[in-house]
């Protein structure tokens, strides 16, 4: 039981640590990539981790709250801190709850969550309070779809090849836990 514990604890700060790098990284060697509206936060390949392992729950959440702690010198400020990471905890729970709904071993449901949550909740961020002119429909539906297309991208085109390459050595590599 203790040895599951320290697991638990050690991939969760392992993600957490990885998420925040990245992001950060991102953001300082191509400013705005990381988060800006539409944003290609090459760390999000790391939500796949939520379908294999509880840990990913609060390794990405945490990791996000750090990532977005650097993100209030960008002026995104308190906000961002606590939607973001907000978006990115229920799409990491409900990654974790539709893990085995899956088509050809690909859990396409779930690497759609990211996009919903972070595109309706930094979109409504973005639109409450990033706005000159106020909260707007329009606003709302442009910065989500923008937000959502952006998680899109990376979950598609980079986690799918993780999700195959998960498939077939997480277990090796101490990732899945079952």
């Amino acid at each position: 039981m203790k040895d599951k514990r320290v697991l638990y604890i050690t991939q969760a700060a392992v993600i957490a640590a990885l998420y925040a790098v990245l992001t950060i990284g991102q953001n300082a060697l191509l400013p705005g990539t990381a988060s800006a509206a539409v944003q290609f936060r090459v760390a999000e390949v790391l939500c796949v981790l939520a379908i294999y392992t509880p840990a990913a729950i609060p390794g990405l959440t945490i990791g996000c709250i750090i990532a977005n702690i650097s993100s209030v010198t960008a002026g995104l400020g308190f906000y961002d801190m606590i939607f973001g990471s907000l978006a990115s905890l229920l799409a990491a729970l409900a990654m974790y709850g539709l893990r085995n709904v899956r088509f050809k071993n690909i859990p396409f449901l779930a690497l759609l969550m990211p996009a919903i949550f972070n595109g309706v909740i930094v979109g409504l961020e973005i639109s409450i309070f990033f706005t000159d002119t106020g909260f707007s429909f329009v606003s709302f539906l442009i910065t989500g779809g923008c937000v959502a297309l952006g998680e899109l991208v990376v979950l598609l085109v980079l986690g799918i090849p993780a999700c195959l390459l998960l498939n077939k050595h997480g277990k090796k590599l101490g990732i899945v836990v079952e």
